[in-house]
This record gives C-alpha cells, sequence and structure tokens, in this order.
C-alpha cells in the first residue's frame, strides 16, 4: 500500500484561523509522473480493501466533496473511484434542490443518500451547499443559517451511531486556475456542457465566495467530522492526496475478510454430477 505519509495528510486539516490561506499550487516535493504511479498502486489496494467493506457490510464511508467550480470533484470520482467495486460504492451529485426536494426539510435529501452499511456514499456537493448556494439563490434567508448549521452539526454527530465515518474534502483552486479551466470548457465541446451562465457571475465574484466558504469551513470543523482542504491546482496531486485520506480511513476500520463457516463442504460439492450440455 502506497499512501501518502501521515504528516503530509494532516497538513491538510483545515485550520479553523484560516481555513484557505494555504497555497492550492502546493506540490510537497512530488511530481506528476511521481504521483500517477503511487494512485495506480494504491487503487489496487483501495479495490480490495472497498470489497472488504462490502463483504463485513458493518462500518460505512461519507466523502464529502466541496469545492468552487472547476476544482475536480467529478475528476475525483473518475480518478480515484474507478475501478473500484461499484457494489461499495454509490455517487450522488446535488445540484440546485428541485420542487419535491424543497418541500422537505432541507437534509432530507442528504439524509436519504447516506451511506448502507458496507458501502462507501459520495456526495459531489453536500448539505453545506444550503448555508452558501441556497442563500446566494433565494432558496433561504440569512435568519436561517444559524439553524441549519445547528442542524448539520447534529447530522455530524449523529454519524457515529449509524456507523458512517465521514470525510470531508474542500477542493482548494486559485482564481488564476479556475479561469483556465474555464478557457478548457469554452473551446472544448465535451466539457463545455458543464457551463452555466452563472459560472461566470460565480468566477467574478470568487473572493467574496471563497470568504464565505472559509467562514463555513472554520465553522464546521469538528473532532468527529473535520475538513481537509485539498490543495487542487495540480489534478494529479489533488487525486493522490484524497485517495490517501480514503486509504487512511479504511486502515483505521482495520477489518478483515469475515470469519464465516462454510455454507457446504468440498464433498458436497463434488458430489453433485453436471449433466452434460446439450
Amino acid at each position: 500500500m502506497s499512501r501518502l505519509p501521515d504528516a503530509v495528510l494532516d497538513d491538510c486539516l483545515c485550520n479553523p484561523a484560516a481555513p484557505l490561506a494555504g497555497d492550492p499550487a502546493r506540490q510537497y516535493g512530488l511530481d506528476k509522473a511521481q504521483a500517477q504511479a503511487q494512485l495506480l498502486t494504491l487503487k489496487g489496494w483501495l479495490r480490495e480493501r472497498l470489497t472488504m467493506l462490502w463483504a463485513n457490510r458493518h462500518a460505512a464511508l461519507l466523502l464529502v466533496l466541496q469545492g468552487p467550480d472547476c476544482a475536480g470533484k467529478n475528476g475525483v470520482i473518475r480518478r480515484v473511484l474507478s475501478g473500484l467495486d461499484p457494489l461499495a460504492l454509490a455517487a450522488s451529485s446535488f445540484q440546485a434542490p428541485n420542487a419535491e426536494e424543497r418541500a422537505h426539510d432541507f437534509l432530507w435529501r442528504y439524509r436519504r443518500r447516506l451511506p448502507a452499511p458496507g458501502t462507501l456514499a459520495i456526495f459531489d456537493r453536500s448539505y453545506y451547499e444550503a448555508l452558501v448556494s441556497d442563500l446566494r439563490d433565494g432558496l433561504c434567508e440569512t435568519a436561517d443559517l444559524a439553524p441549519r448549521q445547528a442542524a448539520i452539526r447534529a447530522l455530524e454527530e449523529e454519524l457515529p451511531s449509524l456507523h458512517i465515518r465521514p470525510l470531508k474534502c474542500y477542493l482548494q483552486i486559485s482564481c488564476a486556475e479556475q479561469k483556465r479551466r474555464l478557457h478548457q470548457r469554452l473551446e472544448q465541446p465535451n466539457k463545455r456542457w458543464k457551463l452555466s451562465a452563472s459560472d461566470l457571475d460565480d468566477h467574478r465574484d470568487f473572493a467574496h465566495r471563497e470568504a464565505r466558504w472559509a467562514e463555513v469551513l472554520a465553522a464546521s470543523h469538528l473532532p468527529n467530522a473535520p475538513w481537509y482542504v485539498i490543495p487542487a491546482d495540480h489534478r494529479w496531486l489533488r487525486d493522490l492526496l484524497v485517495a490517501s485520506l480514503l486509504a487512511r480511513e479504511l486502515e483505521q476500520l482495520a477489518q478483515d475478510w469475515p470469519q464465516r463457516p462454510a455454507p457446504f463442504s468440498a464433498d458436497d460439492l463434488q458430489g453433485i454430477a453436471c449433466e452434460p450440455r446439450r
């Protein structure tokens, strides 16, 4: 297993005093070829451990991916989780709530997609959007933010009783890198479909939105549900960091293959005659 060392992963722990003060382009002395090779090896280990998670059907993991437009939430899902046991994975992408979802409590749609025992759920955006995007989009009032923050804290404090381990990652990119990636989307038809008019407004408002997210990260960095701020200007480092954090969570579960008695013997199996094919 070749995850990144704890010192590197712990360097990504959110600092509530200055959540987004780190350099989103830092590289920890790694290069692209080295990181990609390390990720390929690590995915083999993750594949086995996620299948083991599914076989035991006891604990569950919740990977929360937040970040600005173009930070790579979809990219992490594709590059880190592709090829892993699909039975153990459940990815959900949360856009603006639809009419049915707005008819319920704001946490309703997230609670419905919490991971079942033995699975890893991935939230591409999460209930934290209720503290940022919902206010921008006129779906809540400023007075709603404190009760919503309390409800989110209560949900995350409930997760251990459900045997769910949260892993919250904020993918941090610079304004210049976001602009570069938006240009790429404009120029490439296979990426242009991702664009919306609001992306330009959000980019224009980059500093204000980053400041709001810093407030949210600081207020919701909890001992049982900490935030990791992932430097994401380099996709290859972003992917290896998230994969390594996921590997560390799986390590801490200290799993093994289920020790169950065999439901039948080799003699029972051997005693069944296979009829010739017709």
